[in-house]
């Protein structure tokens, strides 16, 4: 408004000085011309209106400008937003996101060149702007500015909508720098384990060979997500964390692990004496068996001392396989063969102590078979009552088995008469019928705990 204003004080002064220099018959045309220029005529009316709609056009131009700088600092901070969300989160979600956005910004686009356009094409600044374009101008300004306060509010509702996709991508970013610290701190404890226990002696060569596998992992740790991705990243730094963390557990153990090594070693070659030395004691039971009871009752046991005396002879081989396994530290195979040894030791422990065992529950049932056919139909009668609990009459599913019972029961008293009765088959059979009268007794009491659920 004081720019225009300020030409038309100028040209007054021109017209003025003008005045002086007009021959004599010219200056009452000019005279007549300055009133109307400077008074309240047609031209001042003009101007007036004219200034008025430049600075309406102004103030579109300003409003569209503010618009413009607002769409452009939501859709700046969005693109971070969408870059965060894209660098976490490959789902379909996300890849829908990053497709949304990229159309969105289309648009954008869109209403972004319209508002350039409508600036470029009009000079609001220039003199003698007539008073019809500067209302042109103000409506493309106008109508440019609601285009962009309208992608601004759907910026504004997409944005809302990735709330929770941002929320996640977030938690993983937040996760990325800790979980890749832990992983660094693990791999120098593991280190760390590893030089002490060298130290002590040990060699610890399959922990060192398990350390270095991983230093390729901490190359890629050390190259970033923004290389490999976030969630990889942090899957690899969880997963070096992981195996470190093993490396250095195991090191610490190690001289724990070879004490108890060399423990077991002393205990088993102890064991093994301790067996050879009662495996000589199987000959005279198994003596005695043969002439007190008839064959059926001992000759499974035959093969006693042949096989306790291998079996003895295979450990102590192996024992000494794993002295050497302990002395070069191949701290694996010195467990397996110890486990080896053990198992071995066991079978032919149960072997010796079996044909001990054998000749004192024959000599008891043979002294008195009475105690172990009373605790047979014991268990057949609680069986009985417990079927009929509640029933006038037994299920058959029930019944059955355990008439069966009593028929084995008979069979075998029976089987005790004569000069040489088959003692074993006797006390195997009572076994084998109590066994047979607890799986009633169990399923009877399952039946009965479901039906009252």
């Amino acid at each position: 408004m004081g720019r225009v204003g300020g030409g038309a004080g100028l040209r007054g002064v021109r017209n003025a000085v003008g005045l002086v220099l007009l021959p004599l018959p010219l200056i009452a045309v000019a005279v007549a011309a300055v009133p109307a220029s400077l008074s309240g005529g047609g031209g001042r009316r003009w101007f007036g209106r004219g200034e008025s709609q430049r600075a309406e056009a102004q103030a579109a131009k300003d409003a569209a400008a503010a618009a413009f700088y607002e769409l452009d600092t939501a859709q700046r901070d969005l693109r971070i937003s969408i870059e965060t969300i894209t660098a976490v989160d490959d789902s379909p979600a996300g890849r829908k996101a990053a497709a949304d956005f990229e159309a969105l910004g289309r648009r954008i686009d869109e209403v972004s060149h319209a508002y350039i356009t409508a600036v470029d094409t009009y000079d609001l600044d220039r003199d003698g702007l007539d008073a019809g374009t500067a209302g042109r101008a103000r409506a493309e300004l106008l109508r440019a500015k609601e285009r962009l306060d309208g992608a601004r509010a759907e910026l504004g509702r997409f944005e809302q909508g990735l709330g929770p996709l941002l929320q996640r991508a977030e938690s993983q970013l937040a996760r990325l720098a800790p979980a890749v610290e832990r992983a660094r701190q693990a791999l120098r404890a593991a280190s760390d384990a590893l030089d002490a226990v060298r130290a002590s002696g040990l060699r610890a060569d399959d922990l060192a060979v398990r350390l270095a596998a991983l230093a390729p992992e901490l190359t890629k740790l050390n190259q970033g997500a923004a290389r490999h991705g976030v969630q990889e990243t942090i899957r690899r730094a969880d997963e070096v964390l992981r195996k470190a963390e093993s490396v250095r557990l195991d090191a610490e153990r190690l001289p724990e692990r070879a004490a108890e090594t060399d423990r077991r070693l002393v205990s088993l070659r102890t064991r093994a004496e301790a067996i050879t030395t009662r495996a000589a004691g199987v000959q005279p039971v198994l003596s005695e068996l043969r002439r007190r009871y008839s064959a059926a009752c001992w000759q499974d046991l035959q093969t006693v001392p042949e096989q306790a005396e291998r079996d003895v002879a295979l450990a102590e081989g192996k024992l000494k396989e794993a002295q050497a396994a302990r002395d070069e530290q191949r701290w694996p195979d010195a467990t397996a063969l110890l486990a080896t040894v053990r198992a071995l030791l066991n079978t032919t422990d149960e072997a010796v102590s079996a044909a001990g065992e054998r000749l004192r529950r024959l000599d008891q049932v043979s002294f008195s078979p009475q105690q172990e056919i009373e605790r047979t139909r014991f268990a057949l009668r609680d069986a009985q009552r417990l079927a009929m609990a509640g029933r006038s009459t037994p299920d058959p599913r029930h019944a059955r088995p355990l008439d069966a019972a009593v028929e084995r029961v008979d069979r075998a008293v029976a089987g005790l008469e004569g000069r040489h009765p088959d003692w074993w088959h006797f006390l195997t059979e009572m076994e084998a019928v109590r066994q047979s009268v607890a799986r009633v007794v169990q399923e009877i009491r399952e039946e009965r705990g479901a039906g009252a659920r």
